[in-house]
């Protein structure tokens, strides 16, 4: 019997490692700047600087391996907004900007237009949402990625910290069954969620499996000091 693809991941690393590799960061609450592929981010308080497994996400739109060439894609806990950008500068048709977090969605909002106005015919669509809870009836994606706040321990008291970081692996039951509960994905979409082993990957995958998705590992990284990156692509299982 071919095995299932949550028995091929690994199991979360000990939470003594997990801490070490996600060291509490002491100017989230202040202004930044952030700047990747030639472009300046002003980062607000409370905003998430992308860190290189959010990167991973940003390259691959950036070299059409995420390809939202003309399609409705979501970016969901869209953060500062580098993906929504770098959607755009590829010509999705359609940007959502999704997170629970207002000046998350602000900061994208701002960014995209200082960035990209009259450079590209994307249209972008911030949502203040808690997932996928405040989209339209009716709202269809070619294309979501997402990069939970998986981590399997809590890292920090900070309630941004959590809500960036640490949540846990149940998020990912809540986001695979908004998916499918409110018929978000159009005919052939393509999920892609990303998450290493500081998270409980086999229960990520499980949920979506649960929730009627089949996964396989579209990339995997190792960075050398025991955590493993996991890109995960997903489907709907249409065989139902």
């Amino acid at each position: 019997m071919e095995r299932s693809l949550a028995d091929q991941l690994p199991p979360p690393l000990p939470e003594e490692q997990i801490l070490a590799v996600n060291p509490p960061r002491n100017d989230l609450h202040t202004s930044r700047s952030y700047t990747w592929n030639g472009w300046d981010f002003h980062v607000p308080p409370g905003v998430f600087m992308p860190g290189g497994t959010s990167r991973m996400i940003h390259q691959r739109l950036m070299d059409d391996d995420i390809d939202v060439r003309g399609k409705r894609y979501a970016a969901m806990g869209v953060g500062l907004g580098v993906e929504a950008v770098a959607a755009g500068a590829r010509g999705a048709a359609e940007v959502y900007a999704i997170d629970v977090h207002a000046p998350s969605v602000e900061a994208t909002a701002r960014n995209f237009a200082l960035l990209l106005e009259g450079r590209t015919p994307t249209r972008i669509v911030p949502v203040v949402s808690d997932m996928f809870t405040d989209l339209p009836d009716g709202t269809r994606f070619d294309t979501v990625t997402f990069n939970p706040p998986a981590v399997s321990h809590p890292t920090s008291t900070d309630p941004d910290v959590v809500r960036n970081v640490c949540v846990g692996a149940p998020i990912a039951a809540v986001f695979f069954a908004q998916l499918r509960d409110r018929a978000l994905l159009a005919p052939g979409a393509d999920v892609y969620l990303i998450a290493s082993n500081t998270a409980d990957l086999r229960a990520i995958v499980t949920h979506a499996e649960k929730s009627g998705f089949l996964g396989e590992v579209h990339y995997r990284h190792d960075w050398g000091d025991g955590v493993l990156t996991y890109l995960f692509r997903f489907r709907e299982d249409t065989r139902r």
